[in-house]
């Protein structure tokens, strides 16, 4: 998603010629998307020099844009953007932007001064960097952009495009022709190949696989192919591909991680399709579902051979299975709460008409830097903005209650949660270091984290 998102904004044209070319596949995409920013970087001398003097400078501290010198609009704000990290100790600077994934410990912009804001954005699966998801590291800094409702920038919404998308008929198959289908397919189809992640979800449809049939495309469970031209992952937003998951009643929409708000296409691409998802990850979910009754919840059942009961006699009474499928026939989303989010969102996915969310990250933290300098030039003492531990939080990984000996444990048992358990002393470790405000070295931090 960041990739796609990097292809927007300033870098539109990209995006124009890839439509008029046809689809590019994702390492193309980054590949121009970064041929691009070369070319806005060739930034004249002269201007940077003005920029750095009179503007105040935001430094991206573990790049996620790549450009070297950038002087961005943000409404009546300007801030000169960069990833320059010459500029640590120039007066100008004013903030530290992070990109979760690959912050680390063993390079951070110390001493941190008082007029420094630490600003993160990270909208992956803690999987990427489980030590930010505790209170010790997520309240290091100012401003955040994650996934969760209460951070200052929430992308819960990241992976849908609009409301008229959930909407769409395009793509749905009628009942008595997917009925029809029912004769060569499974009533449930699974795509994932990424296996064994913090969520046990492929523990979970294993056992499932026990009690009612499942077509498994991805690697992980895999006992169906796909057409060959449909094998590379960045053809999972293939229309061709859409049009075969479309042939299924239900899609296993299952996380690769637990988390609040965590939500990703697994969801919205069986609501946008016209199938129903059953659905296993946000424990809030049914506070982002287009309507009360738009998704099978995982939670709800004691144990997959229940949930399997249950698809079954969906599968055999049209009236209750379409029953979840209303609201997109009448185009009847009642949820007030997804409905508000996405009509206040001030970004776009895939949308070349709207800022996408890492300019309009950059202009919010452009924004508090520019409040602070006029509250100074007026006399006033400098506001701070906290993140709070909701800002990215996620529980320890579980392995689902259920005992069968065709289940394997491993990768849980093995590296989920015993790196979760570290990540919590990586975190308390990091604040220590970071509260003593000099630079320290990784031999230094790997020490305290192993101190007993």
């Amino acid at each position: 998603m960041v990739v796609v998102e990097l292809g927007k904004s300033e870098r539109k044209e990209i995006i124009l010629s890839s439509l008029q070319d046809g689809p590019l596949k994702l390492e193309e995409q980054k590949k121009q998307a970064y041929q691009f920013l070369k070319k806005q970087e060739l930034f004249s001398d002269v201007k940077t020099a003005v920029a750095v003097d009179q503007y105040p400078i935001l430094l991206w501290w573990s790049p996620l844009t790549g450009e070297t010198g950038r002087l961005g609009e943000c409404g009546e704000d300007l801030c000169f953007f960069t990833i320059n990290r010459t500029y640590q100790h120039n007066h100008m600077t004013r903030a530290f932007l992070f990109y979760g994934t690959d912050f680390n410990i063993e390079s951070l912009p110390l001493p941190r001064k008082g007029h420094h804001d630490w600003a993160l954005f990270h909208e992956e699966s803690p999987k990427n960097n489980y030590k930010l998801f505790h209170k010790p590291t997520i309240t290091l800094f100012n401003h955040t952009a994650t996934f969760s409702r209460h951070s200052h920038l929430p992308l819960t919404t990241q992976y849908l495009e609009g409301i008229e998308v959930l909407k769409s008929l395009r793509y749905m198959i009628p009942l008595q022709k997917k009925n029809s289908l029912r004769k060569r397919l499974a009533p449930l189809v699974y795509v994932q190949s990424d296996c064994d992640p913090p969520s046990d979800r492929d523990s979970y449809v294993s056992e499932l696989m026990s009690y009612i049939e499942v077509d498994s495309y991805g690697e992980c469970l895999h006992n169906r192919d796909l057409p060959q031209h449909l094998k590379n992952p960045a053809s999972m937003d293939d229309g061709s591909f859409y049009t075969i998951l479309a042939q299924y009643k239900f899609i296993l929409a299952f996380e690769n991680a637990v988390c609040e708000d965590y939500i990703t296409e697994k969801l919205w691409r069986p609501l946008k399709l016209g199938v129903v998802p059953v659905y296993f990850g946000s424990p809030s979910i049914a506070d982002w579902l287009p309507s009360n009754k738009s998704a099978i919840l995982v939670t709800r059942f004691s144990h997959p051979r229940e949930l399997a009961q249950y698809i079954k006699a969906l599968d055999t009474n049209d009236q209750e299975y379409v029953a979840y499928l209303e609201w997109k026939l009448k185009g009847d989303i009642s949820n007030k709460r997804l409905l508000t989010a996405m009509k206040e969102r001030k970004w776009g996915v895939q949308d070349i008409t709207q800022d996408n969310y890492i300019d309009v990250f950059e202009c919010m933290v452009c924004h508090k830097v520019w409040e602070n300098i006029r509250r100074q030039e007026k006399g006033f003492l400098p506001r701070r903005w906290n993140a709070e531990v909701n800002h990215l939080s996620c529980p320890k990984p579980q392995a689902f209650l259920f005992s069968s000996p065709n289940v394997h444990r491993a990768s849980l048992r093995d590296m989920w949660i015993p790196s979760f358990e570290q990540s919590k002393k990586e975190a308390q470790a990091l604040r220590l270091l970071v509260e003593r405000n000099m630079n320290f070295s990784a031999q230094e931090f790997w020490t305290l984290v192993f101190k007993e």
